[in-house]
């Protein structure tokens, strides 16, 4: 056989490799030691290296390497989700069981990893959002979840309530954002006790039914980072736990809207905005932790507004060694604030006495209002110069000031629904979903009546009227928040489906629903088909 360059046949075979080499030119002859692949039941196997080595001295078969590297898999995503030990092993035993002990290598064993590890968490009632397993697995939420609900069946288990306040805890303990690194452990679990009580009444408002928890999470968190003064933006927070920042803002707007419900139970709560509350919420939430720590339907002495005293409430936020720590005779025993004598013919001269005196509602607006003026003016800084706080532009900063803040709450920490709801906050509402679901059945049977009298109109003109037809557009400019126009009285795609569904004599309970395409499929499309 001569060599494939020069042509010679002075050709050798190599000790070591065992190749054909020409001993003029030195060429390695191509394809001398070729042998075709031949497949076991091992897999396919070479001549010197063969396929399913873990290391030198070792070889592993197809079906041993592919659990090799399973393992491998999982114990890498597993520490990046910060679940190693006994939840590594639980992990790995459910994926056996799952998989019956084949394990995989492809794309939908990571995801596979990331569900088991969510359930996991879920059964020992523990916090993983799956927003953040997404995140670590690189994959979509809503893949993950149909994971999720796959493994659940196959298993068979039932998964625990989602606990929200685990949630919260956790983001507050694990938070890396500026201006957390330098908070104390006492502001940390003060901030943690104030989160709690506002998430549970989140909870009793319905603000987290039907809505994913984490954004809720997110909104309580950043509204309590301000209330103590610590400066945060929620989209750094949003972007931390990987939600979605339009959705955050919104439960944050919902969350300041209860609020603003609750504060008009205060003398000035119908100042009390949406732009204003935050520097309101120390009278809120001190409102709200003392009604939550009353008896249900008790009757208490004196002003009796809801179940609570909202002389209590304005004495503790304005005396003296609890608010702003003024030197030299608190603002409780100071007569230009408790000027009452006169109309009710009793002196006042302690806090004490206030709970025995029946104090209106205009006697508190009058102190709360004095007293507001009198900051902004500075006259109490010129009088005492010792006021402890933060001054800002508009005077000082109601929630610079720590001392309103009790937490001795039974909602400062995680208790049961049912005690949730048990529970007085000063606010019960029903859930948004619920109204607006009555918004749109009203809107609905509105535009039912509408048809109704235009059809009435065609086939008897004398009976006209047009009553209904204008309170369409008055359910639609009352339950829009946004400013429009005049309304015009058009006609929509809706109105004429009603039109069509009312001709075709299908009930009105039924077109109240809203299945408008299948009403048409059954008693239009189809109503010629016997």
């Amino acid at each position: 056989m001569p060599c494939t360059s020069c042509g010679s046949k002075t050709l050798t075979r190599e000790d070591i490799s065992g190749s054909l080499i020409c001993v003029s030119c030195g060429v390695v002859q191509a394809f001398d030691n070729y042998d075709a692949q031949l497949y076991g039941r091992d897999g396919p196997t070479g001549i010197y290296v063969h396929v399913g080595t873990a290391g030198t001295g070792s070889a592993l078969n197809y079906k041993e390497k592919k659990i090799y590297e399973s393992n491998k898999l999982i114990d890498e995503l597993t520490f990046k989700l910060d679940l190693t030990g006994q939840r590594s092993i639980q992990i790995k035993n459910m994926i056996d069981k799952i998989t019956d002990g084949e394990f995989g290598l492809g794309d939908w064993f990571p995801i596979l990893i990331g569900a088991c590890s969510y359930v996991v968490m879920r059964l020992d009632d523990k916090s993983l959002p799956i927003s953040e397993v997404a995140s670590v697995l690189n994959c979509d939420v809503y893949e993950l979840g149909r994971m999720i609900t796959r493994v659940v069946e196959f298993l068979n288990l039932k998964l625990p309530e989602v606990d929200i306040v685990s949630m919260f805890e956790r983001v507050i303990r694990n938070s890396r954002l500026q201006g957390f690194t330098n908070l104390d452990e006492s502001m940390l679990d003060r901030m943690r006790k104030q989160g709690v009580l506002l998430l549970n009444c989140a909870v009793k408002w319905f603000l987290t039914t039907g809505r994913r928890p984490m954004p809720v999470v997110v909104a309580v968190l950043v509204f309590v980072v301000e209330l103590n003064g610590v400066s945060v933006k929620i989209e750094n927070v949003a972007k931390e736990v990987h939600c979605t920042v339009v959705t955050c803002r919104k439960r944050y707007k919902e969350l300041l809207e209860a609020l603003v419900k609750v504060a008009q139970a205060l003398p000035w709560g119908k100042d009390v905005t949406v732009k204003n509350v935050l520097k309101n919420s120390p009278f809120v939430m001190n409102y709200m932790e003392m009604k939550s720590m009353e008896k249900r339907k008790e009757e208490r002495d004196g002003l009796n507004c809801g179940g609570i005293d909202l002389g209590d409430v304005v004495s503790e936020c304005l005396k003296k060694d609890v608010e702003y720590r003024i030197e030299g005779g608190g603002v409780e025993s100071d007569p230009r604030y408790l000027e009452v004598e006169e109309r009710s013919g009793l002196a006042l001269t302690g806090v004490d006495c206030v709970h025995k005196t029946q104090l209106s509602h205009e006697c508190l607006a009058m102190i709360y209002t004095r007293f507001a003026n009198e900051i902004d003016d500075g006259k109490l800084l010129e009088e005492s110069e010792v006021i402890h706080g933060v001054k800002g532009r508009g005077g000082y900063e109601l929630h610079a000031y720590r001392d309103w803040w009790c937490g001795k709450s039974e909602l400062s920490k995680k208790v049961l629904l049912k005690k949730i709801l048990e529970k007085d906050v000063g606010l019960d509402v029903m859930p948004p979903s619920f109204v607006n679901g009555c918004m749109v059945n009203e809107r609905r049977r509105a535009k039912i009546n509408a048809a109704k009298i235009r059809i009435d109109k065609i086939m008897n003109p004398s009976r006209a009227s047009t009553g209904d037809v204008d309170n369409v557009y008055f359910l639609e400019s009352v339950h829009t928040r946004k400013r429009k126009r005049k309304p015009v009285a058009e006609i929509d795609w809706e109105d004429l489906i009603i039109e069509t569904l009312l001709l075709h004599q299908v009930k009105e309970e039924e077109i109240e629903a809203g299945h408008y395409n299948t009403l048409l499929d059954l008693h239009v499309f189809n109503s010629g088909i016997m």
